[in-house]
């Protein structure tokens, strides 16, 4: 298997180009159609991706660490890979059929864009990121991806011109993710087989995985339901603003998530040996790295994001910019809550806390839009998905306070809050004093923030006996 730190190199570049190219053209985007154009295709992704994560019915989670658990028995291997797909087969095949169903018979003015995302529900039968990934092989799914989506990115400058092209970015899109997953499966050849098992062995992974769902579903109930609110109760603009502001913060945390999805099958492969102890050795690190990442991704943002938002996006969008800054801060709580929840209780099985936490989050959310978003618009959401994001680690802190030293991690966090706010006040400063605006200005702007940011991390570490390389090289084997 290839080392924890070449997957989650790998991981990361997944990660990122799912998310990296389609923010690369949405400046593009935002200035060909607007506000109200940007909105108007979210609307319909949003309802898409509802769709799709019904399909997969949480084997992102489930199925990694089924594999994981059993890939060194090749028989037990095969057959538990075989009863997960059927499943997989039968769910996305009904969410399919559902899909259609919504887009033309339910689907506004959204439709035409909602039926050419329709290949974007065809892929989840056969995405099998979740086999790769509790194999530990992430290269394939890095490079091929890269390609795919890559080529996707050329044809939205070329083919996207106007507002009515809108349809044209949904299938380009879609059928990049198709691509994307079809081109991995050569990536399985020679690890895993296919054979039959009766449809009852696949039905026995249905109730874990559906347990796993509601979790997922409650994540995306405040970082997908927020949107659809701030379209149906401020307006197409006001969720333009918001999606464009969010959109930062996602790509931000798709680190947070690369790690974490490459940690996991190696965790649950540690438990299933009993390595308890390795296991709290490799939190404590990466809770510590993971900090320090987020940290400075929070602070840094909030620090710019007036000035980044409109030149990214264009003069229309300088407000995403007020939204972006404290929607940054909920990348600490996402951090945070990924290490405890990918490190320690999915591969202990202990899925019912990961569903109560997220729900929870989901509750507030939903609650807090109700109440702001009529008043407040778009910084009504802002609000509600810090509320929720913050919930998620209050509640596991509340389930699992005995078993973790919540005080170091606490620590941690204080630590890197008070560097974060030293490069804050750096980088604002900075800001009045140069005489240059635009990218330079911002470039100049965010040099300084990571010198000072740096600077600090080395001085905290060398004071705390921290050695760098074995924080940066945690868990590598």
């Amino acid at each position: 298997m290839a080392s924890t730190k070449k997957n989650a190199m790998y991981n990361i570049a997944y990660r990122l180009f799912s998310v990296l190219l389609p923010l690369v053209t949405a400046p593009y985007l935002s200035r060909a159609v607007g506000p109200e154009g940007v909105g108007l295709y979210h609307t319909a992704w949003n309802i898409s991706y509802i769709f799709c994560l019904l399909a997969m019915l949480g084997l992102n989670d489930y199925g990694v660490r089924a594999i994981a658990r059993v890939r060194d028995d090749q028989n037990t291997l095969n057959r538990t890979f075989s009863a997960i797909w059927q499943m997989q087969l039968l769910v996305a095949g009904l969410t399919l059929l559902a899909w259609l169903g919504y887009v033309f018979l339910v689907a506004g003015e959204e439709q035409q864009i909602a039926f050419h995302l329709t290949l974007m529900s065809v892929s989840c039968l056969v995405s099998f990121d979740w086999c790769l990934m509790g194999l530990d092989i992430f290269r394939p799914i890095a490079l091929r991806n890269t390609f795919v989506k890559s080529a996707a990115a050329v044809c939205v400058f070329i083919f996207v011109k106007q507002k009515s092209d809108l349809w044209i970015y949904g299938l380009v899109w879609s059928l990049a993710t198709l691509l994307g997953n079809l081109s991995c499966v050569p990536g399985l050849r020679g690890k895993v087989k296919y054979t039959p098992v009766p449809l009852r062995e696949s039905l026995r992974h249905l109730a874990p995985c559906a347990l796993l769902f509601i979790s997922v579903l409650a994540v995306n109930v405040y970082r997908t339901m927020d949107k659809v609110m701030v379209s149906a109760i401020a307006g197409l603009e006001q969720n333009g603003l918001y999606e464009n502001a969010e959109k930062i913060i996602y790509c931000l945390s798709g680190f947070i998530s690369a790690i974490g999805t490459v940690m996991m099958p190696k965790i649950s492969h540690m438990q299933k040996q009993g390595r308890t102890e390795e296991i709290k050795h490799h939190i404590d690190l990466s809770m510590n790295l993971i900090l320090c990442m987020v940290s400075a991704m929070a602070f840094g943002v909030a620090a710019v994001a007036d000035r980044f938002a409109p030149l990214f996006y264009g003069k229309d969008f300088a407000y995403s910019g007020t939204l972006m800054a404290p929607l940054a801060f909920t990348l600490i709580m996402i951090g945070f809550a990924n290490v405890v929840r990918t490190q320690w209780v999915l591969p202990q099985g202990r899925d019912t806390i990961f569903v109560r936490s997220v729900c929870s989050g989901a509750v507030v959310n939903l609650v807090v839009n109700a109440l702001l978003i009529p008043r407040l618009q778009s910084m009504g959401a802002v609000i509600g998905t810090l509320m929720a994001e913050m919930t998620v680690p209050v509640v596991q802190f509340l389930l699992l306070r005995k078993e973790l030293p919540y005080k170091r991690f606490l620590g941690y966090v204080a630590v890197y809050a008070v560097i974060g706010t030293a490069m804050l006040l750096c980088v604002r400063g900075v800001g009045r004093q140069i005489p240059w605006g635009g990218w330079l200005g911002l470039g100049v702007q965010v040099a300084a923030g990571m010198m000072v940011y740096g600077a600090l991390c080395l001085i905290y570490w060398k004071t705390a006996g921290i050695h760098v390389k074995k924080l940066l090289t945690r868990g590598r084997n």
